[in-house]
């Protein structure tokens, strides 16, 4: 039985081992994202993370370990120079694994392991979901209506104007008015009409 053995050997001697994750863990650092097997981006997990912790602290005693497992001064480079400075804020965690189903031949779970501050997509998406969402105002409805009075005051305003516009001055009319009754006035009698007060008359 396994009990307690969670170093994953890879079905490789431990020297083979070394030198695979030694390569996957440069090409990781170079490229930012490798696609591998779950079981090797698991390992390469294990042993690259440390790697990137200790690159926080640029100091030439750091730089010799770093380059001790990796071999590679273009590598130790990029990650104390570029990957340091993007992680520096971050408290472990630096590499995500993505599934991305089942090799054709063997069957075997692939997946694409990636630097976490280096996927723009991912990054855009979160600042999008940590932008605060807009709320209704709390202000109460007696002081919405304060605001919207003199609007409603200015439209009553405009229609009176317009019925004033309408309406025709005082003048004229009184004019009207005098012709009307001048020709009430004028009105002749009709021969109906006198006949009339003479039969009454007599």
């Amino acid at each position: 039985m396994r009990h307690n053995k969670k170093v994953n050997h890879l079905g490789r001697t431990s020297e083979h081992r070394k030198a695979l994750l030694s390569n996957m863990a440069s090409s990781l650092i170079e490229k930012k994202r490798i696609k591998t097997t779950v079981a090797k981006a698991k390992a390469l997990r294990k042993y690259v993370e440390p790697l990137i912790t200790k690159a926080k602290s640029d100091t030439t005693h750091s730089r010799r370990v770093v380059f001790s497992y990796l071999q590679n001064k273009n590598a130790v480079s990029i990650l104390f120079r570029e990957i340091a400075e993007k992680i520096a804020d971050r408290p472990g965690g630096y590499t995500r694994i993505l599934k991305t189903g089942n090799r054709l031949g063997d069957n075997a779970e692939m997946c694409i392991i990636e630097l976490v501050d280096y996927n723009e997509a991912m990054l855009a998406a979160k600042e999008e979901a940590a932008k605060p969402k807009k709320r209704r105002s709390r202000r109460s409805s007696s002081a919405k209506k304060e605001d919207d009075a003199p609007v409603a005051t200015k439209a009553k305003a405009k229609k009176e104007v317009k019925v004033v516009e309408d309406v025709k001055p005082i003048e004229e009319t009184e004019e009207k008015v005098e012709e009307i009754a001048g020709m009430a006035t004028e009105i002749p009698e009709t021969p109906e009409t006198v006949s009339e007060e003479e039969k009454e008359k007599e």
